[in-house]
């Protein structure tokens, strides 16, 4: 895993410098921390940017200082593996979901390495984990064809939802409503208050790389673009009020059709991804043009780009977590 930065840190968002197409070009990367055997599945920063923690197929979980770029702790889940693991709104604890025993989902302490909670009714692979911006709700999809809604305080299911497919889901900025991606054809908006109710809005997403299989949704951080990422050679760029195609993001090569995770940058002008070459690839949201592109020491199959939601900084994984 690397963390990328440009060498200054971006301010908070309410004071944020403007990320442009020369800045963005001069990333370099600050630190290569080699801890995992075996592919890193998942990275998350908390929502101040100052910790991040990341999950692996070999069962570890690891919490990272931002300011001094060190390991602050490292915990394990070898008895029921680890994969998708996200912050709670409390830096001590996070939630994960399983690779072995079964598909629950688990509410860990990070203080003391103990469960606080766990979530059953997913019956296959879960493959989205969502925490909401606002408050203790999540959001988690699976292989079964469900979508659940959560709250850390109760172990019972809170919504459920039957999309016939294999869905991906997502929050919204402001953690108001979520979209619901199903059959790599359609974007479903609920409302959280209602959604029992049904979706307020379905969108008919234009099917020009039918090859490509969904694998998550991402809104921009103002809200006006949801991404979606895909385990194939293109990203797409959806304009959040009425479903147009905006741009498809395309260049990066992904033969090993991983399900590349690609990240906004904070101001959210920018999305960064990786690829099977090793590179991470830059693209400007307004023009959907290539910007930058950057070779690194990664092993092919760079799947995870993440960039620190307060912070000019970037995380990219796969074996070995490099911080730019």
């Amino acid at each position: 895993m690397t963390t990328i930065r440009h060498g200054e840190h971006v301010q908070p968002r309410s004071k944020m410098i403007k990320l442009s197409d020369s800045n963005v070009k001069s990333l370099v990367m600050a630190k290569s921390i080699k801890e995992n055997t075996m592919r890193i599945n998942s990275v998350n920063f908390s929502n101040d940017g100052m910790h991040m923690i990341t999950s692996s197929d070999d069962d570890s979980i690891f919490l990272f200082d931002m300011q001094s770029g060190q390991k602050k702790k490292n915990v394990n889940s070898k008895k029921y593996g680890v994969s998708l693991i996200r912050f709670s709104h409390n830096i001590s604890n996070a939630v994960h979901c399983s690779t072995k025993v079964d598909d629950t989902i688990r509410y860990l302490s990070l203080h003391d390495n103990k469960y606080l909670r766990y979530f059953p009714g997913h019956s296959k692979k879960v493959v989205c984990l969502c925490m909401s911006p606002v408050d203790d709700v999540f959001l988690s999809s699976s292989l079964d064809k469900t979508i659940r809604l959560w709250d850390l305080r109760s172990q019972n299911c809170q919504g459920l939802m039957s999309v016939g497919a294999k869905p991906v889901a997502a929050f919204d900025p402001e953690g108001l409503i979520f979209a619901a991606g199903v059959t790599n054809k359609e974007i479903k908006l609920y409302d959280l208050r209602s959604f029992d109710k049904g979706p307020f809005a379905t969108f008919k997403v234009v099917d020009d790389y039918p090859h490509c299989t969904w694998s998550s949704l991402v809104f921009s951080p103002c809200g006006k673009t949801i991404m979606i990422n895909t385990n194939g050679e293109c990203i797409k760029l959806i304009d959040a009020f009425n479903g147009n195609l905006k741009y498809n993001l395309v260049g990066h090569e992904n033969d090993a059709h991983e399900e590349l995770e690609a990240s906004f940058t904070p101001d959210g002008q920018f999305v960064f991804v990786g690829s099977s070459s090793g590179k991470i690839y830059g693209y400007s949201v307004e023009t959907g043009e290539k910007v930058a592109e950057y070779n690194t020491d990664h092993e092919p199959h760079l799947r995870i780009t993440t960039w620190n939601p307060k912070y000019f900084m970037m995380a990219a994984a796969c074996t070995k977590l490099v911080r730019v």
